[in-house]
């Protein structure tokens, strides 16, 4: 190539999607692949594909069981340089990386945008009549009740609604059907609502779940507890791997799935030491012929 393609090669490139900046243009082809999902470097052991050929040397660790990277504090051992940085904060409590809104520190990057996604930092879904700014495009569409909009009718009587969910709790009107059972009695209503009321007048003792999922009735006594639990409806996956992309809807069932990329196994059979990823692992483990009749016990503090 002519000296002028090698310096525009090296200049930074922006990407045309979502506008970041890459010190290269070599660089930047690397990170559209986040966009094109192309991954086009395959793992000849199980087949997974990757986008860059790092992440698949990484992953290859995984099938030989290979752990070069061993933390002088406690002993545990990595197959990347990455995850051993990473396991250290645990130690030192050092929190690199900011949000760049608010400034609050955290040691992890998947944090950040956790953090980002769920609080009131970044909120790209606006109100086009007040302005007001939304995490989801969900809680967009519930607050949207300046328009006096309302798509959803009801075919029996014409009535309308704003929300799906009002409408399907008014079909039960003419159905005759009550969905929403009391958890402490046999009385069962037709709107969830209703269920609420009933619970707090006559169970206060035993009732103290303030908030209600609108779709199924089924109450909880935290808000976060309820979006974790509404996302069954929705299908909302807001928590993503940053190792392979995929997607999941709870925080929990994310970090036990970046197990497979760090190769981490923290339940240790106490009778044989043999080590798993998973508890459903240990516990058919054993269950089997070894006669590791032993209850799971967890890695922390553990070698």
């Amino acid at each position: 190539p002519s000296d002028f393609a090698v310096a525009v090669a090296k200049e930074p490139a922006a990407c045309a999607v979502c506008g970041c900046v890459f010190p290269s243009a070599a660089a930047l082809e690397l990170h559209q692949r986040v966009h094109t999902g192309e991954r086009p470097y395959t793992c000849p052991h199980c087949g997974k594909g990757f986008a860059q050929p790092n992440n698949l040397r990484v992953h290859l660790l995984i099938h030989t069981g290979e752990r070069r990277y061993r933390c002088t504090l406690c002993g545990k051992s990595f197959i990347s340089s990455s995850h051993l940085k990473r396991h250290r904060t645990v130690h030192t409590q050092e929190k690199p990386y900011s949000c760049s809104r608010c400034g609050q520190s955290f040691s992890q990057m998947c944090s950040v945008r956790r953090h980002r996604q769920q609080s009131q930092c970044e909120k790209p879904y606006s109100c086009g009549m007040c302005g007001k700014g939304f995490a989801w495009i969900r809680n967009l569409k519930t607050h949207q009740t300046h328009t006096g909009e309302k798509p959803f009718g009801c075919s029996i009587c014409g009535k309308k609604f704003s929300q799906f969910w009002n409408l399907k709790i008014h079909r039960n009107i003419h159905t005759g059907e009550r969905p929403y059972q009391c958890p402490i009695c046999p009385e069962r209503f037709s709107d969830p609502s209703n269920l609420k009321k009933h619970q707090r007048r006559h169970h206060p003792q035993t009732y103290d779940m303030s908030y209600m999922c609108r779709a199924c009735g089924k109450a909880f006594s935290g808000l976060s507890n309820l979006e974790a639990h509404e996302r069954v409806h929705t299908g909302e996956k807001p928590f993503r791997c940053d190792f392979c992309g995929k997607r999941f809807s709870e925080a929990g069932n994310l970090k036990k799935h970046q197990r497979v990329h760090t190769g981490e196994k923290p339940f240790r059979c106490d009778q044989c030491g043999k080590r798993f990823a998973w508890i459903c692992n240990l516990r058919t483990h054993q269950q089997s012929a070894t006669g590791c009749g032993q209850q799971a016990v967890g890695s922390l503090g553990l070698g």
